[in-house]
């Protein structure tokens, strides 16, 4: 589960109302939130809070690395507060359903030498691709 709101209290971040808001949105396991569907959710807690407020934080929050900004698709981005758990994503290729993976083993260690073609990688991206329970039925 993202502990989004301690880490963001953690590392002294203004918290202002709208801040706040955001993060509780953004806060908890298989979050992958569009800024819209934060925006959405926002306003719920806090009427006034405006879209570009969610924006701005929104880039504020990636910037700072405590946000992921997730692509997956043709779709929108998602924002992913499991920024410090490093994980994979499973995605409904049909609904857009996004899911937090966590399989065991080094992802690195799958790509051979010789596929690196010198390059000295950093970082991994997996994505698996099927449909979810409620799309397959």
């Amino acid at each position: 589960m993202s502990d989004l709101l301690e880490r963001l209290r953690g590392r002294g971040w203004r918290m202002t109302a709208q801040r706040r808001v955001v993060a509780e949105v953004l806060n908890g396991e298989h979050v992958h939130l569009t800024a819209d569907e934060v925006h959405h959710r926002a306003v719920v807690r806090l009427p006034e809070i405006s879209r570009a407020t969610v924006y701005n934080t929104l880039g504020e929050l990636v910037s700072l690395g405590e946000v992921l900004e997730v692509t997956t698709d043709k779709r929108a981005k998602r924002y992913d507060p499991n920024a410090h758990v490093p994980h994979h994503h499973l995605v409904c290729a049909r609904c857009g359903t996004i899911k937090d993976v966590h399989p065991t083993g080094n992802p690195l260690a799958d790509l051979p030498a010789a596929e690196r073609f010198g390059f000295t990688v950093s970082e991994v991206e997996v994505t698996y691709r099927g449909l979810c329970p409620d799309c397959a039925r």
